[in-house]
């Protein structure tokens, strides 16, 4: 029986029109899996199921997903990644880690949340490590998290009176009202890598998500480990930002929105 499949031309062009009409046509697609997003059961037949193309330097691993949960796409990861992209889809029970400049097991916390500037309310990304960050290879326990960012664009904020400039090439993905991924440019101008991805889509209000459609385009703040912590209200939170734009501990950038 045909599946309910739905294959972008991404990856197509990766998987070739051959597999991917194999894949339409039912020969290759399973009946029933595990989404990758949300790791719930799916069936193929029954609803709208998304391939998702996991690649990493040597191999790449075809996963599906509940096409509410994800849209089809190409996802590049690194090989150690795509080994727990392996067994999670095998029912090990193991979450793609997220691609991070992270080279230790740090965890980047993301938070969303309105900001006020200029008089108008704009989506936001909050991110704050729960270690320090050191650069690849490097010896000792600095925090190279601000500065890492800002050799990639980013740039540092004193105060919170105006936007940000774009940083082009970077982008806040969302996807089905929900938020998926923060992508950076990819190697060689190759597609675009998922920076930070969520485990599971992250709910936003429907107000950031009105703002983020009315802007086409997300504030992401970034700031050391300690520097904000998990506010539980948006004026909260805007007291920790400017605090830590006062104290020289902020970078910022608008990102472009991907998807709706």
């Amino acid at each position: 029986m045909p599946r309910m499949l739905d294959v972008s031309d991404e990856v197509r062009a990766e998987i070739g029109d051959e597999e991917a009409d194999r894949l339409l046509a039912g020969e290759n697609a399973p009946g029933s899996y595990d989404c990758t997003s949300c790791r719930t059961p799916g069936d193929s037949e029954q609803e709208r199921t998304s391939t998702v193309l996991f690649i990493g330097e040597e191999t790449a691993v075809l996963a599906f997903a509940h096409a509410t949960c994800l849209p089809s796409q190409v996802v590049q990861v690194t090989e150690e990644q795509l080994k727990g992209a392996v067994k999670s889809i095998t029912g090990d029970r193991v979450d793609l880690e997220p691609d991070t400049i992270v080279p230790e097991q740090a965890v980047l916390g993301v938070t969303s949340g309105l900001v006020l500037i200029a008089g108008e309310l704009h989506p936001a990304l909050v991110v704050e490590p729960t270690a320090p960050i050191a650069r690849p290879g490097a010896i000792g326990a600095g925090d190279d998290f601000l500065p890492l960012l800002i050799e990639q664009g980013f740039m540092p904020a004193t105060e919170l009176a105006d936007v940000p400039p774009v940083l082009h090439g970077w982008s806040v993905l969302l996807a089905m009202g929900q938020l998926h991924a923060v992508l950076q440019p990819g190697t060689n101008g190759g597609q675009p890598v998922a920076w930070w991805q969520a485990h599971h889509p992250l709910l936003v209000t429907d107000g950031w998500r009105a703002a983020a459609n009315k802007h086409q385009q997300v504030l992401m703040f970034a700031a050391p480990v300690g520097s904000i912590g998990r506010q539980p209200r948006e004026d909260l939170l805007r007291e920790a930002l400017d605090k830590a734009a006062a104290n020289g501990k902020l970078v910022a950038a608008a990102l472009p929105l991907a998807g709706t």
